[in-house]
């Protein structure tokens, strides 16, 4: 680990679409009692909408928080299958993603969109961890700063005091799903950027997470770049002894 390293480290899962009320059961009270002991590190994890009731009862009280993968800009109103704030809220949810890869893709998302969803979420008293990176083909172009300073951009534009109370993570759409991972030298040098851009508006202490096939085995020698705070695991978070694994890391 590095010692320099004054952000506290955060490790986040995303649940993305699975669970059932019985395997998320297990792997909750697997996760809570293996978490109780890393002390150094938050963990949380970012459940399906209709699993916020679970994550609620069975973590409450514990280290473990959670929060949900998308947050509508309104707060109420004619919007079917919308999920808004003041809903995330009422399950006491910390966290909520904004701007995830597949919601950029699929839903297309725009960069002014995720960023109209952090202040909303920050409006409501939640962290929005605002998701960033290239595709393999804007990554081959060399086009990776540019697409991230692009994506930034609008999220920036809301000021240092909204964005030092944001987690960003950098997920490279090509690692995603994909077995595919950053080394630790090229995501320590997008997550530079990063946090030149925000040093730039005056926070330092933003962490800035990795993402995109992390695993137990390639998470340690991600942690011990000097820029990147933790993690936003994806497969590896539905499997207790993989995502603990990377919070020991």
């Amino acid at each position: 680990m590095n010692t320099t390293h004054a952000r506290q480290r955060l490790v986040i899962g995303n649940w993305k679409m699975n669970g059932s009320l019985a395997a998320n059961a297990a792997l909750l009270q697997a996760v809570r009692a293996g978490s109780e002991a890393q002390a150094g590190c938050q963990v949380a994890v970012c459940v399906p909408f209709p699993y916020l009731a679970q994550a609620q009862a069975q973590l409450s009280g514990g280290t473990v928080s959670w929060g949900a993968q998308d947050v509508s800009v309104h707060a109420s109103g004619a919007y079917t299958g919308e999920v808004s704030a003041g809903m995330l809220n009422d399950f006491a949810c910390r966290w909520v993603l904004v701007g995830h890869s597949e919601r950029r893709s699929y839903h297309a998302e725009t960069d002014e969109q995720v960023a109209l969803k952090a202040a909303v979420a920050l409006q409501a008293g939640l962290t929005p961890v605002v998701c960033i990176g290239e595709t393999l083909q804007q990554q081959e172009a060399g086009e990776t700063a540019q697409v991230i300073s692009r994506q930034l951009g609008p999220v920036l534009a809301l000021g240092a005091q909204s964005v030092s109370r944001m987690v960003i993570a950098y997920e490279p759409v090509w690692a995603i799903g994909t077995g595919r991972t950053a080394t630790p030298e090229q995501a320590q040098a997008v997550h530079a950027l990063v946090r030149q851009a925000l040093e730039a508006l005056g926070v330092g202490q933003v962490q800035v997470l990795y993402g995109g096939s992390v695993k137990a085995s390639n998470a340690a020698s991600l942690f011990a770049m000097p820029d990147i705070d933790g993690a936003l695991v994806g497969g590896a978070a539905l499997v207790a002894d993989e995502f603990l694994g990377i919070v020991a890391a």
